[in-house]
């Protein structure tokens, strides 16, 4: 699943092709991904100018004329295709996961431009696309997510007073986007082999100075991440050929029986499931 970094680098990418675009027409071919495409998108897209993309948790955020949102989640396999008219695309994907080249099936959707299009992709079919046409709608929809791991407000303040009483693993804390929006399974790994802290580890044993390397690695990792271009699992490129580099630089997330990098550390990474996922960590040195 695209977490943070990679929908970042998608906005990104579509600042730079479709910004202050106008829409010519849009195409649905498959209405059934996790919520079915509301039927009046087509007509209400029609001429709409893109003004702003703009990105919140996992979360990309086209916006329109007269307060109108086209919100896409990519769920477990959603990918942005760029198509240009009359251009042999080597590459289109927009991001760094999944196919560099746009695949012949799943292509559920189609926004056209002129000289160019945009596709979604989605073979699992667990993202969605959504049209909100005011504010008010906007601002309901994403008021049960917590802030953000770049966001200034999200310090060791806010981290204790979500975590200090709660008796879940802090690892499943950490995926809550409730709590922290944007983190995923890879870059909590991540945090927490930098924090040097046992993903099984009850959140209200957590002490202050736990709680304070888990905000300063929060940040370094997404931060890291998104100057990397995100992770790219498999060996594939984005819209210009480029690969997501972060996954040179794990510490755990996929590394299991290879030794532990941290600092003084000789342990081996291991691999365990917590909450039926992947959960990579040093048992030596992650406490």
């Amino acid at each position: 699943m695209p977490e943070l970094p990679e929908v970042e680098i998608v906005k990104r990418s579509l600042e730079k092709t479709i910004k202050f675009k106008k829409i010519k027409q849009v195409f649905i071919k498959n209405k059934n991904l996790r919520f079915k495409i509301q039927k009046n998108i087509p007509k209400k897209l029609k001429n709409e100018k893109i003004l702003r993309i703009e990105r919140k948790s996992k979360y990309l955020i086209v916006n329109l004329t007269k307060s109108k949102y086209l919100i896409i989640h990519f769920g477990m396999s959603g990918t942005l295709h760029l198509v240009k008219k009359n251009k042999k695309n080597i590459y289109t994907n927009l991001s760094f996961y999944n196919q560099q080249k746009l695949p012949k099936k799943h292509n559920h959707v189609e926004i056209v431009f002129n000289r160019l299009k945009l596709i979604y992709n989605d073979p699992r079919r667990f993202g969605f696309i959504l049209l909100l046409s005011s504010k008010k709608e906007f601002l309901n929809f994403f008021k049960k997510l917590g802030l953000e791991p770049l966001d200034n407000k999200f310090n060791n303040k806010y981290l204790m007073s979500k975590i200090h009483h709660r008796k879940k693993k802090i690892k499943d804390i950490l995926l809550d986007q409730s709590i922290v929006s944007g983190l995923g399974n890879i870059y909590v790994n991540e945090i927490l082999n930098y924090s040097r802290i046992n993903p099984k580890k009850l959140g209200f044993k957590l002490g202050s100075y736990e709680i304070k390397l888990i905000v300063k690695y929060s940040k370094l990792v997404i931060k890291k991440a998104i100057t990397k271009g995100g992770s790219s699992i498999r060996d594939f490129k984005n819209s210009k050929g480029q690969k997501g580099s972060y996954q040179n630089e794990f510490r755990a997330y996929n590394r299991n029986e290879k030794k532990c990098i941290n600092r003084y550390c000789k342990g081996i990474i291991k691999r365990i499931f917590i909450s039926n996922r992947s959960t990579f960590f040093c048992k030596k040195c992650q406490k």
